[in-house]
């Protein structure tokens, strides 16, 4: 950045601040609640601008644009007191705005073979949308097109696969050349900070690591940090304009702790998850008539037939509630899936929440992220499956004899090469949210860490991260979450 551009970029309190406004160390990203005054000072400052400019950053107003922003305030060599502001990801479809700390990769040589990654994805993606066209105009032939439309879809999933290897290649090769800086002086690569896994997508793009590598490379010294979403909420929720919020746990939570190495920080506040207590079954309702649980990845909800002492939920929930059965899971989740549960402690019980269920007065919300760019914003995927988990992606949903299968979906997120998408299962089929995302009928891009359908990963991306519904006995409305650990 030229010192011209800079100058721009590093702005100045309207009056000095107070000395006592000025932290001995720098409060933790990590830290929820407001950020100490200097902060909020710079964050209400940018706020201002945001509104100012209002018409130029409308978009940030339509349904599900909003973004986080960020401030630092540095002190100079000589002692004088500014701040920087920042934005996550892009910003009116551009990585360099005036007035903000520019990306922490390297522009130039991203541009080396970005912009030819790009216009191949964009090609699969055309030819991914015409074929998916294609297959749903055959879906609607006569019986005696089934071969022509299973050579289609087999040719729509290598072309899904396709673009989500080439997404992935890009990914990598922008991580490894991808350089972090700390205060310390030491710098390395994004790949690096997350070996032996790859970086999640837009690992880096939030506004905190691109104000820190801004101080680092002209030599200030960060003092206060301020993080708040601008906009409208994410469609998913969750977020207000205004708000301010703490840096996020699965990118920022890698990125930032190297950074901060060099610098006097506040100790971060210990984290209500850590990796001792990620295998834990937690039990956050209980009753006489049922049980809600929170579930991790990789426990078997039952223990199976051959194996009646294997680690599970209900083995694990026996000693405790000794008349639990296998039968009284209202809803099993796959052992790759984390997330909650309803446990029903009697039949009637049972049989009322699978009426919720069935007649949608009860919602069983999921979370993932799937391995490529979804094009538009939801949808309902409406596939009937044959009600068996063997056999190849396209031999498992039956438009003929398959039962009916519905999921509703709705994105909330894009990185490079990823969406995240919010899932709602309005049918109950064993791996219909796996089917559904993968199927070329369905979403066409598999879940992330799906092996089975996809490439493995650190885990699979799939998370019931909400669940309400009507207590059977005393009528009480339940709503229960548990936020995606990814």
């Amino acid at each position: 950045m030229s010192e011209a551009r800079f100058s721009q970029t590093l702005l100045y309190f309207d009056a000095p601040p107070l000395p006592g406004d000025v932290p001995a160390r720098l409060p933790s990203p990590f830290e929820s609640g407001p950020p100490v005054r200097l902060a909020r000072l710079a964050a209400e400052a940018l706020q201002q601008r945001l509104r100012r400019e209002h018409a130029r950053w409308e978009e940030l107003w339509w349904p599900g644009g909003g973004k986080m922003f960020g401030v630092l305030v540095v002190a100079a060599p000589e002692g004088r007191l500014g701040y920087l502001c920042a934005f996550s990801g892009m910003l009116g479809g551009s990585w360099d705005v005036e007035g903000f700390v520019p990306p922490v990769f390297d522009p130039v040589a991203r541009a080396a073979f970005w912009p030819e990654g790009e216009a191949e994805l964009a090609e699969l993606g055309r030819r991914h949308a015409e074929l998916t066209e294609q297959c749903a105009r055959l879906a609607q032939e006569p019986r005696g097109r089934k071969a022509e439309l299973r050579e289609l879809q087999s040719r729509r999933s290598e072309v899904a696969h396709e673009r989500a290897e080439r997404s992935r290649a890009l990914w990598r090769q922008l991580s490894q050349g991808f350089a972090v800086p700390n205060a310390r002086g030491g710098q390395r690569s994004m790949a690096a900070l997350f070996a032996p896994r790859p970086p999640p997508g837009g690992a880096g793009d939030c506004a905190a690591p691109k104000l820190l590598a801004c101080a680092y490379r002209h030599g200030f010294k960060p003092l206060a940090l301020a993080e708040f979403w601008w906009g409208a909420e994410p469609l998913g929720g969750g977020r207000r304009s205004g708000a301010y919020y703490p840096a996020c746990d699965n990118k920022c939570g890698t990125v930032l702790p190297f950074m901060l190495e060099g610098l006097a920080v506040d100790p971060a506040p210990a984290s209500p998850v850590t990796s001792r207590d990620e295998d834990v079954l937690r039990v956050l309702h209980e009753d006489a008539a049922l049980l809600v649980v929170d579930k991790p990845h990789g426990l078997p909800s039952v223990p199976g037939r051959h194996s009646p002492t294997r680690d599970s939920v209900l083995v694990r929930l026996l000693p405790r509630f000794p008349d639990l059965s296998a039968a009284r899971f209202v809803h099993e989740l796959e052992s790759e899936v984390s997330g909650l549960q309803v446990i029903a402690r009697d039949t009637a019980t049972q049989s009322a929440l699978q009426r919720q269920l069935a007649r949608g007065e009860a919602e069983h919300r999921h979370v993932a992220w799937v391995e490529g760019l979804v094009a538009v914003e939801q949808g309902r995927i409406d596939v009937p499956l044959r009600g068996t988990t063997s056999g190849a992606l396209e031999t498992l949903a039956n438009p003929n004899h398959g039962k009916q299968a519905v999921t509703e979906w709705r994105v909330t997120e894009r990185s490079e090469s990823r969406t995240r998408v919010l899932l709602w299962p309005r049918t109950r089929h064993a791996m219909q949210l796996r089917i559904h995302a993968a199927h070329p009928l369905g979403l066409g891009l598999p879940l992330v860490g799906d092996a089975r359908f996809g490439v493995e990963d650190s885990r699979l991306m799939l998370h019931a991260e909400g669940l309400d519904f009507t207590h059977p006995a005393s009528g009480e409305r339940l709503d229960f979450s548990s936020p995606a650990r990814f």
